[in-house]
């Protein structure tokens, strides 16, 4: 190959890695791909009536991006939370180099399609889970800048988002990852104000019912009476600092939960 044609394919794979980071960082923004877990394993284990048997520390700031693992409820076992993989792996993903690339597109999961696409239709009738959280972060749009918000349920109760999940085996390695993904709705009035752009929210299940979100055999309609907006008045929100998505500072620590007054946004009060 002529030295020519290899530096311009260097340079096409170049742009095409650097653009790849650009949109990652772009939609990192823009859906609901950062929760926190801050309470206790303890209490967490009272409240849901739940075991736990791993080890665990609060985390203040979960990126998506960064496929950590978290703490689910499955159907299998509605008893007892589960370390599982953010970013959904389809039981169909034949190699580990194709399921590090998809798991970037299935963080979340649209409720309105989940039927349909490849990737979750498999998973919706029975492999429903509870993710559990105690605070989520969106970005309002004003003019042309990103506005950190910290979404919680009113005094910082404990909540469940609804998702799917799946167990894929990597057969090169035998080694066996469970992982998971979010369902999303359209936003709630309040949520509407700040995530402007996109106008999207996680599903988040009503207490009186995480137990039946978990029971086997509901039908399609069943399933689909869980995908409304969660009532705006059960929640709260704040704006933070832009240390959530700073390149130089630790945003996994809890001074990125306090409130951050932003002078220009009060034209919007």
């Amino acid at each position: 190959m002529p030295i020519n044609t290899i530096s311009n394919t260097n340079n096409i794979i170049f742009h095409n890695r650097n653009f790849n980071k650009l949109i990652i960082q772009i939609v990192r923004r823009l859906m609901c791909f950062h929760y926190a877990l801050t309470k206790q394993k303890a209490e967490i284990e009272i409240q849901l009536g739940v075991t736990w048997d791993d080890d665990w520390q609060p985390i203040y700031h979960a990126d998506g991006f960064s496929f950590l693992q978290m703490p689910v409820i499955t159907q299998k076992q509605p008893d007892k939370v589960q370390m599982f993989n953010w970013g959904l792996i389809p039981h169909w993903v034949k190699t580990k180099a194709d399921a590090d690339k998809l798991k970037t597109q299935t963080l979340n999961a649209r409720s309105e399609t989940v039927f349909e696409k490849p990737a979750f239709r498999s998973y919706i009738p029975n492999n429903r889970c509870l993710i559990i959280a105690d605070g989520f972060f969106e970005w309002m749009d004003f003019q042309k800048k990103k506005y950190p918000h910290l979404i919680q349920m009113q005094h910082e109760k404990l909540f469940c988002f609804a998702g799917i999940y799946s167990s894929w085996v990597d057969k090169t390695t035998g080694e066996l990852i469970n992982s998971f993904s979010i369902l999303t709705t359209d936003a709630n009035p309040m949520m509407g104000k700040i995530h402007n752009l996109k106008n999207r929210m996680p599903v988040i299940v009503l207490p009186q019912l995480y137990q039946t979100w978990l029971k086997p055999d509901l039908t399609k309609e069943e399933i689909q009476t869980f995908f409304s907006p969660y009532p705006e008045q059960d929640m709260q929100n704040h704006t933070i600092s832009k240390r959530i998505t700073s390149r130089t500072e630790d945003s996994n620590v809890i001074e990125t939960l306090s409130p951050f007054e932003y002078p220009e946004l009060a034209l919007l009060k």
